[in-house]
């Protein structure tokens, strides 16, 4: 598995990527039929330099967004795995990349957000909460979803907030 910025050619296969995992990692928190990117969005960030693909052979098996926050600290998201890829440490070796990006450009703190249902448990984002923290990440905030996104507040389908995490690298 090698790990590198993603090309201009990559824009469509990680859109298509990034949309079929959140479809299922998401079930239940948009409004049916909500893409998480598209084309254009991709197309930025492969030209940002903000995306990084894993790639098996010449296919992608997964995909996550780095980038440095306006506080110093650096920042992944937009993880995702293919589907055929997914438990295979694929998303582990992203994260371990992303982590290893941040501390090469001199960052103390790596964060992540994590999309969680107000009223009710989702049994991918308690996945995800539980994985995270294995990997040494913290919950050091919760902030209200509509109020920091509110473009995208109409596209949910329940009230949702967001866990912040942060890990000392």
């Amino acid at each position: 598995m090698d790990i590198a910025h993603a090309r201009p050619g990559d824009v469509g296969a990680v859109a298509r990527l990034v949309n079929e995992a959140y479809a299922a990692g998401e079930e239940g928190l948009w409004v049916a039929g909500t893409a998480r990117t598209d084309a254009a969005e991709v197309a930025l960030l492969v030209e940002a330099g903000e995306l990084l693909v894993a790639r098996d052979d010449n296919r992608i098996a997964g995909v996550v967004r780095v980038r440095r926050l306006p506080g110093g600290e650096g920042e992944f998201g937009m993880l995702a795995t293919a589907g055929r890829d997914r438990g295979a440490g694929v998303g582990r070796d992203l994260v371990g990349y992303a982590e290893k990006w941040a501390r090469d450009a001199g960052l103390g703190t790596m964060q992540l957000e994590l999309l969680v249902p107000r009223s009710w448990r989702h049994p991918v984002k308690e996945f995800l909460r539980g994985w995270y923290t294995r990997l040494g990440y913290r919950v050091v905030r919760t902030g209200d979803f509509a109020g920091a996104y509110p473009s995208l507040e109409p596209r949910l389908a329940t009230p949702c907030d967001f866990l912040v995490f942060h890990k000392a690298l």
